[in-house]
């Protein structure tokens, strides 16, 4: 048995989606532990191109058991449209397991989260509306609505009754938007039901069962370590934690099941929404990049936002990838940078006259300005190629450059966008 988590170092958008994908084909169950359908993981594969939203990366095999876990925020209408798009695209209908102990996005969250966007006008986060960090306050202000109460008539009409009592005082006299009534509330949460019955069950003690009898399990993380709320680029960051440490709370396992941690990287970097960005891009440099970028160019899999650019940090990546607790990495979209002469890695930051390669807190972080090395590029499309030597000498060195500069083991290399382009080095 075993249980590898697979994370971001950076801001999210690291191609965690097709890593999963790809690993799922050796695993039985693969769960999301946190976030919601605010980001997507696009993934490449024999049924076509897909961007999942918050079903894990490991739906297309017939194989694998698919989990949301206690740690996600559950927008069941969303996960639904999911499932029933997948159908409609001819891949098998997943085996989906829905924790009882999660809790549901609910319509008010989408409304509060963008007039609060609306209300902090050019001070806005930069959400994408998806009701993420007002779910997440009613979680931990302990007025959020998890699962099992659905099946709980009585005591859940006293909770929507205390909840549409407190939300309807901001509606009022905050936000000067339409009130929520009891009704409304009652009735959405009895469509959810109805919805997603068949899957709820306690998937902690599923999870610790499989193990039990040596199953192996992946973890699906969202965004990346800089999006995390405790160790990310404060405040512009995401509502739940990014950390590999998480999955055991968000699944519900022992942290000690946690063997593998499998660190995806970027070999440039991008960023959806506001926040620093040290090594960002601008202009036509920034266009074209993000026009080759990924798979169709850097828009995101949920917003369809265009992604901000960058060369690859190593400073940011070092410090993502020890807060992962990184075992591996898995170095992808390789292939994009093959039509640059030169290619910039960004070494260090310097902060008030003083270069550092630690990665500091916001406030310094503001004032960073980037310190380059630049290295050949390779001049080549490398897509294909199944072996780690057979890649040409100037992109192997860069790869040696950045494992020297983050100092962890990259011992994947991702060369496309398909489930198989992938390059293994032994380590």
């Amino acid at each position: 048995m075993s249980v590898t988590a697979i994370v971001g170092a950076n801001w999210g958008d690291e191609g965690k989606g097709k890593i999963t994908d790809m690993l799922a084909e050796e695993a039985d169950i693969v769960v999301r532990f946190q976030g919601g359908a605010n980001a997507g993981h696009t993934i490449v594969n024999d049924y076509g191109k897909f961007a999942l939203h918050t079903l894990p990366s490991g739906v297309f095999y017939n194989h694998t058991v698919s989990i949301i876990g206690n740690g996600v925020a559950l927008d069941i209408q969303k996960v639904v449209n999911e499932v029933n798009s997948l159908v409609e695209k001819g891949v098998p209908k997943p085996h989906l397991l829905i924790s009882d102990r999660a809790q549901m996005v609910m319509p008010y969250h989408v409304l509060f989260d963008a007039y609060e966007e609306e209300r902090l006008g050019k001070a806005s986060f930069g959400s994408t509306k998806s009701g993420i960090a007002p779910f997440y306050s009613d979680k931990y202000a302990k007025i959020g609505f998890q699962v099992s109460e659905l099946f709980e008539e009585e005591s859940l009409k006293e909770h929507v009754k205390r909840v549409v009592e407190q939300k309807n005082i901001l509606l009022e006299h905050m936000y000067h938007k339409p009130l929520l009534t009891e009704e409304e509330v009652l009735n959405t949460l009895h469509e959810y039901k109805e919805m997603i019955e068949p899957y709820v069950c306690d998937t902690s003690k599923y999870i610790w069962d499989a193990l039990k009898e040596g199953k192996n399990v992946l973890l699906e993380g969202q965004l990346g370590t800089l999006k995390d709320p405790d160790h990310g680029i404060y405040p512009m960051v995401t509502s739940s934690s990014t950390l590999a440490s998480y999955g055991a709370i968000g699944a519900g396992l022992p942290p000690y099941e946690i063997k593998r941690i499998v660190t995806v990287v970027k070999a440039y970097s991008s960023a959806v929404g506001a926040g620093e960005f040290v090594s960002e891009l601008h202009g036509d440099e920034a266009e074209e990049l993000r026009r080759r970028g990924g798979d169709g160019g850097e828009y995101g899999a949920t917003t369809g936002r265009p992604r901000r650019v960058g060369w690859f940090d190593a400073v940011a990546s070092k410090y993502g990838c020890r807060m992962q607790g990184t075992t591996d990495v898995a170095f992808t979209v390789l292939d994009v940078l093959g039509y640059l002469d030169e290619i910039p890695v960004c070494v260090g930051y310097e902060i008030d006259g003083k270069v550092t390669k630690d990665f500091p807190v916001t406030s310094q972080l503001k004032k960073a300005k980037p310190v380059y090395e630049v290295l050949p590029g390779w001049k080549t499309d490398i897509r294909g190629i199944k072996k780690y030597e057979d890649l040409p000498e100037n992109c192997r060195k860069y790869i040696e450059f950045a494992e020297k500069e983050i100092g962890f083991p990259i011992t994947m290399v991702s060369n496309g966008p398909a489930r198989h382009d992938i390059i293994y080095r032994n380590k």
